[in-house]
């Protein structure tokens, strides 16, 4: 189950439709314990039956992230986005889920607790850059 506090207007997650698959989709709204799409049954849910989208490389990928290149010296399991000039928003995958990466005097440096879940990716990504990602 997903709180209302953890997820916002555009965050991808998903439910168990008629036939009991799994699908994802757009959250369009959010009040009183429901979420809204308008492709949903009613077009709402309530916040007991989404849940979250598990993070994983390919999301990365169609964000626009970069893995880093051996051949360069760089991690291959750091993915960095480069959102203006001179910003960059870097993450390493791990055993505990993505970590987020600040850049620092010693290098990357690990801040915040790792990201398990799609929403979680898009809502840092909003809240570093204002700008929404969407995946299809």
């Amino acid at each position: 189950m997903i709180e209302a506090t953890d997820i916002r207007i555009g965050n991808m997650i998903w439910y168990y439709d008629y036939n009991m698959l799994e699908t994802p989709f757009r959250v369009e709204g959010i009040l009183e314990g429901h979420v809204y799409n308008s492709g949903l049954p009613r077009s709402r849910l309530p916040l007991e039956k989404v849940h979250p989208i598990l993070l994983e490389p390919e999301h990365l990928l169609k964000f626009g992230f970069l893995p880093g290149e051996k051949e360069y010296g760089e991690d291959p399991e750091t993915f960095s986005y480069k959102y203006n000039r001179k910003d960059s928003i870097y993450i390493r995958e791990g055993a505990e889920g993505f970590q987020p990466l600040t850049v620092s005097p010693a290098g990357l440096a690990p801040y915040g607790k790792p990201l398990l879940h799609l929403h979680q990716l898009q809502n840092l990504f909003y809240d570093l850059t204002r700008d929404d990602v969407f995946i299809s």
